[in-house]
């Protein structure tokens, strides 16, 4: 999968089907995913904006991600997601995201 740093960097990433799009960007130090909750869906400090291709892919936002979401400092846009809730499937292999300039 391909992130995009808000400075327009991009960092490709091998990720396992099961991975969550949060955890692979951490194991392999990408910039600007801060996950200070761990994954746990309680912080929004993952959140990515999806490639409109994939976004129908990713699943269905959940109410706390909802909650979450509202709160980010980051401009929120239709494909805004916390990348902790989305796994990694076969179907996006080749997912990109854009990583916001700030999180909260």
């Amino acid at each position: 999968m391909i992130y995009i740093a808000s400075s327009g960097d991009e960092y490709a990433v091998e990720a396992a089907a099961g991975d969550t799009v949060m955890a692979a960007a951490v194991r392999s130090g990408v910039p600007g995913i801060v996950a200070e909750c761990g994954g746990n869906c309680s912080c929004a400090t993952c959140h990515v904006w999806v490639d409109e291709a994939f976004a129908p892919l990713t699943g269905t936002v959940g109410e706390a991600e909802e909650d979450l979401l509202d709160m980010a400092v980051s401009e929120r846009r239709p494909t805004s997601r916390l990348s902790c809730q989305i796994r990694i499937t076969g179907e996006l292999d080749g997912l990109t995201v854009e990583i916001p300039p700030e999180q909260p």
